[in-house]
């Protein structure tokens, strides 16, 4: 086993892998071992690394396992999945770069960029090649004028579709929606509740509108002045010929 210990203002070292795919990184400080199976390299202060599908900063970042399959970041977490346009903050971070797997740990807040959603979470894991995020533990979704609350939800990108389960919520402007599993569509905003339904919608008919005067209205009530006797200035008395037109 070959051990190696580097330590540097910044360090910014790229190679390629057995499949292909270019890792770069960077780093205050760097420890780590070689073997003819395994590896590992540890990155401290400041670091940061690039792969063909994935960007990440943080405190500490390693990487391990055969070819550098698995990559460990924690504190400070952030980054983008480049392909599937997300960028998110977490406390830690596992990703397998041959299932293409994230797990994101410790207060996550995942953006979709390409689709408006945020999400928060205290745990998330997201498969790049289905697209799809499995959200654990105070759920808070984001998309339009939709508040998403739940305990388990699973969003699934490509189709737009979020399924939440564990006391699920929506809140629609002054609307809210209930039930033991609810399925929204982020396109089409339509919403499927399953099980206990309940919620409370705002009837619009019954709100009360304030009355606008056209321009044409308000000339026509400036000059008509008095109401009862139209033509009659607005604040002059009609006076009554008491002496009949002496």
């Amino acid at each position: 086993m070959k051990k190696l210990l580097i330590t540097a203002a910044l360090i910014f070292f790229s190679f390629s892998v057995i499949c292909a795919e270019e890792i770069k990184f960077s780093a205050d400080s760097m420890t780590g071992t070689a073997g003819s199976k395994t590896d590992t390299t540890v990155l401290s202060g400041e670091a940061s690394v690039q792969t063909d599908s994935m960007e990440i900063k943080a405190d500490s970042i390693e990487l391990s396992g055969e070819d550098f399959r698995y990559i460990t970041a924690e504190g400070n977490v952030s980054g983008s999945l480049t392909e599937s346009q997300m960028d998110f903050t977490c406390g830690k971070l596992t990703y397998d770069r041959k299932t293409e797997i994230a797990r994101l740990e410790d207060s996550v807040h995942l953006v979709d960029k390409a689709n408006d959603v945020t999400a928060n979470a205290q745990f998330i894991e997201y498969n790049q090649k289905k697209e799809t995020a499995v959200m654990q533990i105070e759920i808070t979704l984001k998309q339009k004028d939709n508040t998403c609350t739940s305990a388990f939800a699973i969003y699934k990108k490509s189709e737009q579709l979020l399924e939440m389960s564990g006391n699920p919520k929506i809140i629609q402007g002054e609307d809210s929606f209930r039930a033991q599993e609810i399925t929204l569509n982020l396109d089409s905003q339509e919403i499927t509740l399953d099980g206990r339904v309940r919620g409370t919608v705002t009837d619009s008919k019954k709100e009360k509108k304030e009355e606008t005067l056209s321009p044409e209205e308000t000339q026509t009530q400036e000059t008509t002045g008095n109401p009862e006797n139209p033509g009659t200035p607005p604040d002059e008395e009609p006076q009554n010929n008491m002496n009949g037109g002496q």
